[in-house]
This record gives C-alpha cells, sequence and structure tokens, in this order.
C-alpha cells in the first residue's frame, strides 16, 4: 500500500492538490476535515472534470471528492483485496487498522506488484489479459473531448495517433498533471507521451511486468505482426486476469475432483461387474493361503460354492498328479518372482480330473510384505484335446485317415536313410484314378467321396504290413514300399493294386467300374531325393495314362527327358503365344493347273526360339494342340495374314485369296465368324481375301452345328476347303450337305500315283465327284514334273507344291509371285 498518506483539507483547490499529487506521483488524495477523512479524490476522477472551463479546475477538491470511502483491514489478504477491486469496481482502498484509523492507500498497481503472481505472469500469454477495444483517438482531439470519450468507454488511458509520429498515450495520471498545470487548448497530440512502449500478444505477462516496472509506465500497447494496435495492457487487465484465471482453475479443480470421484466410483462398480462376468476362475487367499474371495467361473469349473471353500486353502482341489517337488518350484517362483504360470492338473467337486492354465500372482503392501495371493486359472483340457486334434489332421487326410503328404514325406525320408545304410531299395507308386471325375460329375461329391473311402480300403489291404500308404488330394494317393529285393516285387504289388481297384464298386444303388494309373519309380536308381522320387513316379504314372491306362509303368529315364524337352518346349511356346516374339508367317504358292497363273497361298506359321532355335511345325503345332495354345497362336496367325494383305493392297500390289489352316479347337469356338468379322473390319479387307482349311475330322461330329458355322464364314467372304482329303474318314454325306468350296487332295496320293495304281483311282475318284458336286480340287505336295504332268489328265484345278513353289517370308512371295497373279 501507498504510506505516508497524502491529504489536504477539502478546501483546497483542485489543482493545488493535483500538483501535489503529481509531485509525489500518487494516485489519489485522502480528503481530511478536523483531522478526520472525509473523502477521497484520485486520479480517475479527472476524466469526470470539464478541461475546457479551467475555472472548473479549481474548485475545491471537497466539492469534487467521493465522499464514500471504502476500507480495507491491514490485516486483510491480497487475494481478498484483489477480488474486492473486481466485484466494487474500485481503483482504491483506505488500509485502516483495527481502531479504523488510516494507515495507507492500496491500488490496483500495489495488488498487481506485491500479490506474487509471478507463477500465474508466466504461464499466460498478454493475448489473454489484455483489452481487446482499446481507445485510439486521434491527437486533433481537446482534454475535454478526451476526457469525455475516457468517461464513456470506462477506460483509465488512450492511445493518441498522429501523422508522422510514433504513437503516444495519455493516462488518468496524465491528466492529474494537466489539472496541475492547464496546458490550455493545446490538443492531445502534443501532450501525449511518446514513445508509447509495446508487447506482442504472444509475449508472457511476466515480461509485460518487468517492462511496465523498468519503463515507471503503466500501459503498454499490445501491436501484432502487421503492426496494428489490437490491445492495450496496464496493472488492472492484469489484476482481473488473474482473478479469472483463479476462479477458473477453481473451477477445473472441483470438477477434476469430481470426476475422479464418479471415475472411481465407475472403476469399482466395473470391476465388480468384470470379476462377476469374468470367464476365468478367480481366487484370492490371504497371507496364509486362506481362501477369501471367488468369483461365479469358479464355482462353474469346480462345482464348490463360496461358502464350501472360504477360509479353505486351494489344496481342496489338487488332483494327487503332481509330485511335491512341482508345487515346491512354484512356490519358490512366487517367493523369488511374485507370480507363477503353469499348467496344472487338479479335480472337480464331483472328481473329475481337468487341466487349468493357472496364474498366481503375490499382493504386497507398501512395505513390500505379502497380504494376498490372486490367483486366474481357465479350463484348457477341451483346448489339448483340440490341439491333438489339429495336430493329427496336419499329419492325416481327413476323409480316408490316410497319411497326407507330410507325414507320408517323413516316412519316406526315414525309409530312404533305412535303405542307404542297408543297401536295399525301396518303390514309391504314385496311383491316380481313372475317370474319376465322370463319376463326380454324374454321381455326385458324396459318392465320389465314398469312392475314394473304398479304394483307400482296398489298397490298403493289398499293401503290405511295413508299407505306407497316403493320399495327396483328389484321387491321388501315394504307396511306399521299402525293403525291397528285386524290382520284380513292386511290380507284383501293383499289379494287386490294379486288380483291386478295377473290382466293381457298389454305392448307393449305383454298380460302376473305375481303373487306375500307376508308376513306380526306384530308390536309388531312379532318384536320391524324396522330391525327385515323387516327381519321376507322377511322370511315370502320367505315360501309363497316355498308354491305355488302368496299367502301370516303370519310370524311364530317356522318356523323361524328352517329356522334359516337350514341357520346356511348351513353356517357351506359352511366352511366344503371349508375346509374338518369334513367330513369322511363310506364304506358299497356289497355282492354276493349266495357265500356272497364281491362284492363292497357303499361310503357314514359322516359329525360330533363341533357345530351341528354328522349330518345325511339326514338333510344336502338336504341343500347342495339348496344351491349348493353339488358340492364341490360331489368332496370331489370322492377325498377321490379315494384316499383310492390308499392307500390300495399301502398296498397291496385286493379292490373291491366303488360306490359313483351323484347328478343330479354333473352328468350335462359339464366337469364331465374329472375331474374323472383327478381324476383317479392323484391317479394311474386301471379301474373298482369306480363306479357312479343316481336316475332316473336325466336321464328321455335329455336322449340323458345323453348318451354321461354315455358312457363316461362307456369308463373310472365306472359301472353306478341306484339306488332306481321303486319309481321314471321309463321308460323302457332308459334302453334300455343308457348305465347302474345295477339296485338298492330300500330298501321299499325289506322290504314289506313278507306281501305285491305287493312288490314280483314288485321285480320278475324288476329282470326278468334286467335279459332279461343283467342288474346286487342289492337290498338295507336288514335288516333281512328272506328278504335275500326271495331274493334268484330271479335273484337277490347281496344284501347290515345292516342284512349283516354296514356302517363303512375305516380301519374298511379293517379289516372286504376286506379279504374276
Amino acid at each position: 500500500m501507498q504510506t505516508g498518506l497524502l491529504s489536504c483539507d477539502r478546501h483546497t483547490p483542485l489543482d493545488v492538490a493535483a500538483a501535489r499529487m503529481a509531485e509525489r506521483r500518487c494516485s489519489s488524495m485522502l480528503v481530511m476535515e478536523n483531522d478526520e477523512p472525509v473523502g477521497i479524490w484520485t486520479e480517475h476522477d479527472c476524466i469526470y472534470l470539464d478541461f475546457a472551463d479551467p475555472g472548473a479546475l479549481r474548485q475545491p477538491i471537497g466539492d469534487l471528492m467521493i465522499e464514500s470511502i471504502a476500507t480495507i483491514a491491514a490485516d486483510a489478504s491480497l487475494g481478498e483485496a484483489a477480488m474486492r477491486f473486481a466485484a466494487e469496481n474500485r481503483h482504491h482502498f483506505l488500509v485502516v487498522d483495527e481502531a479504523q484509523a488510516p494507515l495507507g492507500i492500496l491500488s490496483r498497481s500495489d495488488a498487481v506488484l506485491n500479490q506474487g503472481l509471478e507463477s500465474y505472469l508466466r504461464l499466460r500469454e498478454v493475448r489473454h489479459a489484455m483489452c481487446k477495444t482499446p481507445l485510439v483517438l486521434p491527437g486533433t482531439l481537446t482534454l475535454g473531448e478526451l476526457a469525455s470519450r475516457m468517461r464513456f468507454t470506462h477506460t483509465d488511458a488512450a492511445v493518441i495517433t498522429q501523422p508522422g509520429q510514433a504513437l503516444g498515450i495519455i493516462t488518468e495520471r496524465d491528466l492529474v498533471r494537466f489539472v496541475a498545470a492547464h496546458p490550455g487548448q493545446v490538443s492531445v497530440g502534443e501532450l501525449a507521451t511518446r514513445p508509447l512502449l509495446s508487447v506482442a500478444p504472444g509475449d508472457t505477462l511476466i515480461h509485460a511486468r518487468d517492462q511496465l516496472i523498468a519503463n515507471r509506465v503503466r500501459h503498454l500497447a499490445v501491436i501484432d505482426e502487421s503492426e496494428q494496435v489490437v490491445g492495450l495492457l496496464g496493472f488492472r487487465e492484469m489484476l482481473d486476469g488473474n482473478e479469472q484465471f483463479y476462479i477458473e482453475d477453481l473451477r477445473q479443480a472441483l470438477a477434476q475432483r469430481d470426476q475422479a470421484l464418479s471415475q472411481s466410483r465407475f472403476n469399482l462398480e466395473l470391476a465388480e461387474r468384470v470379476i462377476d462376468a469374468s470367464l476365468e476362475g478367480i481366487i484370492i487367499t490371504d497371507a496364509q493361503t486362506h481362501i477369501e474371495f471367488v468369483n461365479p467361473a469358479f464355482t462353474h469349473m469346480t462345482g464348490y460354492r463360496p461358502e464350501e471353500v472360504i477360509g479353505r486353502t486351494p489344496a481342496l482341489l489338487s488332483s494327487g498328479r503332481h509330485e511335491a517337488d512341482f508345487y515346491a518350484r512354484m512356490w519358490h517362483s512366487l517367493k523369488s518372482n511374485g507370480y507363477w504360470r503353469g499348467e496344472i492338473w487338479n479335480r472337480r467337486k464331483n472328481g473329475q480330473l481337468y487341466l487349468e492354465l493357472l496364474t498366481v500372482t503375490a499382493i504386497r503392501d507398501e512395505a513390500g510384505e505379502t497380504t494376498n495371493y490372486a490367483a486366474l486359472f481357465s479350463d484348457i483340457t477341451h483346448i489339448r484335446e483340440n490341439e491333438e486334434q489339429v495336430r493329427r489332421l496336419a499329419y492325416y487326410d481327413a476323409l480316408t485317415r490316410l497319411p497326407n503328404r507330410r507325414l507320408l514325406e517323413d516316412r519316406l525320408s526315414l525309409s530312404m536313410r533305412h535303405a542307404h545304410r542297408n543297401s536295399r531299395r525301396l518303390a514309391v507308386i504314385f496311383i491316380d484314378l481313372d475317370h474319376f471325375k465322370q463319376v463326380n460329375d454324374s454321381l455326385g461329391h458324396a459318392i465320389g467321396d465314398e469312392l475314394l473311402l473304398q479304394v483307400s480300403q482296398r489298397l490298403s489291404a493289398r499293401l503290405r504290413e511295413d508299407d505306407t500308404l497316403a493320399r495327396l488330394g483328389g484321387d491321388e494317393f501315394i504307396a511306399l514300399l521299402p525293403d525291397l529285393d528285386e524290382p520284380a516285387e513292386a511290380t507284383h504289388i501293383a499289379g494287386r493294386l490294379i486288380a483291386a481297384i478295377s473290382e466293381p464298386f457298389k454305392i448307393d444303388g449305383h454298380e460302376f467300374r473305375v481303373g487306375g494309373s500307376l508308376g513306380i519309380s526306384f530308390y536309388p536308381d531312379d532318384a536320391a531325393t524324396i522330391d525327385d522320387l515323387m516327381r519321376n513316379a507322377d511322370a511315370a504314372m502320367y505315360r501309363a495314362k497316355q498308354e491305355g491306362r488302368n496299367t502301370y509303368r516303370l519310370f524311364n529315364s530317356k522318356t523323361h527327358v524328352q517329356e522334359n524337352h516337350h514341357l520346356a518346349m511348351e513353356s517357351a511356346l506359352r511366352d511366344t503365344a503371349e508375346t509374338g516374339a518369334g513367330l513369322d508367317v511363310h506364304y506358299q504358292p497356289i497355282f492354276d493347273t493349266r495357265s500356272g497363273a497364281l491362284r492363292g497361298a497357303e499361310a503357314l506359321l514359322r516359329w525360330q526360339h533363341p533357345g530351341f532355335g528354328h522349330v518345325a511345325p511339326a514338333d510344336f503345332i502338336p504341343v500347342a494342340e495339348r496344351s491349348g495354345l493353339i488358340l492364341p497362336l490360331g489368332r496370331r496367325l489370322i492377325r498377321k495374314v490379315a494384316a499383310q494383305q492390308q499392307r500390300w493392297l495399301a502398296a498397291g500390289q496385286a493379292v490373291v485369296p491366303v488360306a490359313v489352316n483351323l484347328s478343330a479347337k479354333q473352328f468350335w469356338q462359339n464366337d469364331l465368324p465374329a472375331r474374323l468379322a472383327a478381324i476383317f473390319s479392323e484391317h479394311e479387307l474386301p471379301p474373298g481375301l482369306i480363306d479357312v482349311e479343316l481336316t475332316e475330322s473336325t466336321l464328321l461330329d455335329e455336322s449340323q452345328q458345323a453348318t451354321h458355322i461354315l455358312q457363316s464364314l461362307r456369308e463373310l467372304g472365306c472359301g472353306v476347303a478341306i484339306d488332306d482329303f481321303g486319309t481321314g474318314y471321309s463321308s460323302l454325306r457332308y459334302l453334300q450337305d455343308l457348305p465347302v468350296t474345295t477339296l485338298k487332295i492330300d500330298r501321299s496320293f499325289v506322290a504314289r500315283m506313278q507306281t501305285a495304281h491305287g493312288s490314280r483311282a483314288i485321285v480320278a475318284a475324288v476329282t470326278g465327284l468334286a467335279h459332279e458336286l461343283g467342288l474346286k480340287v487342289v492337290a498338295e505336295g507336288v514335288e516333281q514334273a512328272s506328278q504335275l504332268a500326271a495331274l493334268k489328265q484330271y479335273p484337277v484345278h490347281c496344284v501347290q507344291g515345292f516342284h512349283l513353289g516354296m514356302p517363303v517370308a512375305a516380301d519374298v512371295f511379293a517379289r516372286e509371285w504376286l506379279g504374276s497373279a
């Protein structure tokens, strides 16, 4: 507080009293009469003066004082004073002793400077306490106008702006000086104190307070990054902010206390519900292991009610299956580590044994002494049973209960080591049922499963005691025959297995037969590893299927090498079918028999591979047919021919029809006509530039459907030729019914025309038949001039062969032959 009270008589002129206040830098003057305080006049009262009337500033101070003096006891706390400042909206309190004698005056600034607000001021930023609506006035105003604005806005300072000058400020204390020495009609811009010190909104309040004290000022402007005044900060704002901060902290503390109490109650209730609802049994004992609490799950698992076990020890659950050292290790772990976890056999109330997973924890007090033991346990008897079942399923087939591949490989590994040590043989027989898919598709999977079960029983009955029968999956079985003296033993057993499978089956009123194809490989003759041994047996089994089924074959390394070559070729051909790399088309010319003019060409696919070199069509076409790759290869052939015809047309070349060979798989594709139409449209080809060639066997089956497809091809402008006519099962009926245009006499008949009377007769018959049916005849394989001369005796329209022209690349074909078209 302000000691050494500044006082005056009530008749003292105001300007005189103000001069004394300005000299002493006091913010208030106590007004006395007969040595008794009768009022107080503060610097805040300046804003109610009329500065435009100098005479008003010389009135007796008693006429302007505040007669109600607010007092505060000297022993009151600064916190209480701060709250009263805000609640009563006062700037000063008269501090009195117990006898109400005045001791001093306490201002808001005194409270801020002495209340010990450092912790608050360090935590808070200026933006949280500043006056966000500062009074900013132009410097052209008069003092009277300034005082009026301050009075109206309830502010104790105004920021003064003056063009070309720094910000200034006029405070209530400045007004006291102006009362003491009236400046006349000078504008407030000339009276303002400059420069106005400033802080940033993000500065701490402790920094701002230190600025106020160090510079002996009472206000700081708050300037943002754009150099705009966004607030004003003084001791008043700091004190108000502290009170708000205190109230907010108190509110938060009370709220946190209530929340903590509520959370504590909730946690206790939740813990009780969790314990009651837990599926794990819970036992709590005292330090001497006497049971104090059990939960409902304990009763459910053991059969004991709480009243039957409270006060007793968990020993009543003992199964008698564990030795004393088991429990000794348990207690040693509890005392050393504070817990024990493991599996233990216990006994229910009804005497039934069960396996439980038990966790025991020692509960200690603050001194580290054990006060209780808590045990959690769950019944894992069924889990162990299920694990045993899972282990069995991991090594045995679920349907037949035979060993699966994993167990077979384990036994095979042991047998191979035994055979190696004793210089013995063993055999692996790969067994695959014939036509099993037909049984599944026609009679259903249930009968298929029963068939597999009966097959497994029959095969097991035909094997020796030490042999192993395993199921790999589907209809595939493996028989392991250890300790063989001669390979004949394995072939003898294979014959018994085939005979067992060949016997008729009767299932759900259905009687049927299936066969079995078997492949045999020997250790160490055919392979030295498990994978190779089984792979070789598998390869031998596939050879048995290819060579008639329902039989067995021994692994043959030479045959295996050939099959591996075909497999490698198939893999390479698959890559080629996807990318087109290495594929080319050669064209063999077809000439008019009489005039020798070019009438057409046959497109022949050629394949050049980096690893296999030039692969003959006779080698890769069968592989493509068998693997299904003939479809993408055929589509690439047609597209290459169409693109080449398009290029010849664009270059102004004379073009002739080019025939492409269609396999049966290509022909019976449902979208063949639509696909060809799309290719013709894409390459803008006129009708008649691409013909198709088919073998007789393609058309013999489902001739009615073939008629529809051929008619669609004829509507696209495609000629249809029967290739290699006479070598298959020729039918005169389909020649009459199907819309074909050409017959191609096979090269075998042309080659033997001069040496075999039968060949000449066949050529005569075919050409005569074709002439009567209105079909064109093409003779293939003309390799000698004498053959060409002989063919001219018959109605043969066109010829092709090495004598007339070899298959050549497209550019060579165009250069040598298209000019004569």
